[in-house]
C-alpha cells in the first residue's frame, strides 16, 4: 500500500499547495477549485495500484483565512505555554 500512499502525496507535494503528512493523513491549505484537483489527481494516482480507491475528505472553510496549516498549530503551543506546559496525569 506504501507505493499507493507515496504517489498520491507525491502529487499534494508537486502541487505547490501548503500541505503537511503524519501517520494517518496528508492535509492540504488552499482555494476549493486547487485543493479539489489536487485531490483528484492523487486519487487518479493511487488507482493505478488497483481497481479500487478509499478517501476520507474532511474541510474546514474559512474565508479570508490563509496560513492556517501552520497557525492552528502555533496557537495551540502558545496555549500549552501559558498554561505552563504540558502537565501530563497525576
Amino acid at each position: 500500500m506504501h507505493d499507493a500512499v507515496a504517489a498520491a502525496v507525491a502529487v499534494v507535494r508537486e502541487s505547490g499547495l501548503p500541505n503537511h503528512t503524519d501517520s494517518m493523513f496528508t492535509t492540504i491549505e488552499g482555494e476549493w477549485d486547487e485543493v479539489m484537483a489536487v485531490v483528484k489527481h492523487a486519487t487518479e494516482a493511487v488507482s493505478r495500484y488497483g481497481s479500487r480507491v478509499s478517501l476520507v475528505l474532511k474541510a474546514d472553510i474559512r474565508p479570508g483565512f490563509s496560513s492556517e496549516l501552520t497557525g492552528k498549530v502555533e496557537r495551540l503551543e502558545k496555549a500549552i505555554e501559558e498554561m505552563g506546559g504540558f502537565q501530563g496525569h497525576s
